[in-house]
């Protein structure tokens, strides 16, 4: 029977297995694919998971994966998460591995992420005989997009065995590597999108009052949305309006018959996102007909909840990042962000937390945001979140 891994045995069982996690992330990062439809990233996870020689189980109506690890007599059963999907950019980065993929891209990292929890996946099944906790690894389809953690649950990822704590973790550009960060409570806002249509009447620019100008309706429209967050939420409570798209017009002498505008809206709580959603739809309705317009909007319904971590969770994390790293690499984060993470809906059935694992590396010049063109990670992080979900794991067992 193998003993459960020590501080020590953990690191050095990582650092084994750095070179195949890099050939992993790196092998993925050439074959990015947008939301639902992972197909190739799905056969190159069950290929490693074959070479690992873990139980895993697919599903019909997405290209998650999960293998799992079930004792019988297990106390707990821990969950980890990593997401899988791309996003619709062109790689700029002159590296061997650049995506094959064109106007495809990992610039958010989920191929770290997927790696990462792949090693995890090998370290842990190799001292299965030792644990006395279930273990189940999400490869979770679709976070860019729709939500693919909703897919997850309904197809009972966190059922039978119930899931008692899961975790998941981000890679971030502006932490260098071998840091941790977390924060307690809400760690991400909600995050919904909008489209807005403003209807008018066409008619000459000359004649002005033979028609209904949609566009004076819009300006006013776009100016008032922001006073719902200056002046009728709480100062304390951090929310946001963004209108970044607006559509109108034909010629430059015809009063403007339809505007068409899209934006997102954050809060950091349920209640302010109802108070603002019902805000919008108000003004949206009144301010046009004050303009003798009609005013409609669409809610995006694949919204995502606030990521709220669990208090004992990211004290586990913060104890073990001081363990492995040391007492300086851990930071609290003090303020929430406002960008939207799907992990939230898993934080929504079960006690979960979410960290951010630094990628960065000014030294190598790999400093570029998420969801950039030249986004990339310094490989050394790898290492550091299989660690990371080694340790958090067992902290159960």
């Amino acid at each position: 029977m193998v003993s459960v891994l020590n501080i020590e045995q953990i690191k050095y069982k990582s650092n084994e297995l750095k070179q195949w996690i890099v050939d992993i992330r790196r092998d993925l990062h050439k074959t990015p694919e947008l939301a639902m439809n992972e197909v190739i990233t799905k056969g190159k996870i069950k290929k490693y998971l074959d070479e690992i020689g873990i139980e895993y189980k697919e599903f019909n109506d997405n290209y998650g994966i999960m293998a799992y690890i079930i004792k019988s007599n297990a106390k707990k059963t821990i969950a980890i998460r990593a997401d899988i999907d791309a996003l619709p950019i062109e790689e700029k980065n002159d590296v061997e591995y650049k995506s094959l993929n064109k106007g495809i891209m990992h610039a958010c990292g989920h191929d770290a992420h997927t790696a990462i929890l792949l090693g995890a996946c090998k370290i842990l099944y190799e001292i299965r005989d030792s644990l006395n906790i279930n273990i189940k690894f999400l490869f979770q389809p679709a976070e860019e997009n729709i939500g693919g953690a909703k897919y997850m649950i309904q197809n009972k990822c966190l059922e039978n065995p119930k899931v008692d704590y899961i975790f998941g973790l981000h890679v971030q550009p502006y932490l260098e590597t071998s840091f941790i960060e977390c924060k307690y409570d809400t760690l991400n806002a909600s995050a919904n999108g909008c489209k807005i249509r403003i209807k008018g009447k066409r008619a000459h620019g000359a004649y002005p009052n033979n028609g209904v100008d949609s566009l004076i309706a819009s300006s006013q429209l776009i100016l008032a949305l922001q006073n719902i967050v200056s002046r009728e939420i709480e100062p304390s409570n951090i929310s946001v309006i963004t209108l970044g798209k607006i559509n109108g017009g034909e010629a430059q002498n015809i009063i403007c018959e339809e505007v068409k505008i899209e934006g997102t809206i954050r809060a950091l709580t349920i209640k302010d996102r109802e108070f603002i959603l019902n805000r919008v739809y108000d003004m949206v309705e009144n301010i046009s007909k004050a303009h003798r317009c009609i005013g409609h909007i669409d809610i995006d319904q694949n919204w995502y909840p606030p990521v709220i971590n669990n208090n004992y969770l990211v004290d586990i994390v913060k104890e073990n990042t001081r363990k492995l790293l040391g007492k300086d690499n851990f930071l609290l984060k003090e303020y929430p962000s406002m960008g939207g993470e799907d992990f939230s809906f898993y934080t929504d059935k079960c006690k979960g937390v979410f960290f951010h694992l630094g990628c960065g590396n000014k030294d190598k010049n790999i400093i570029s945001p998420l969801h950039t063109a030249n986004f990339n990670i310094d490989e050394g992080c790898l290492t550091t979140g299989v660690m990371m979900h080694v340790i958090n794991t067992l902290y159960f067992n």
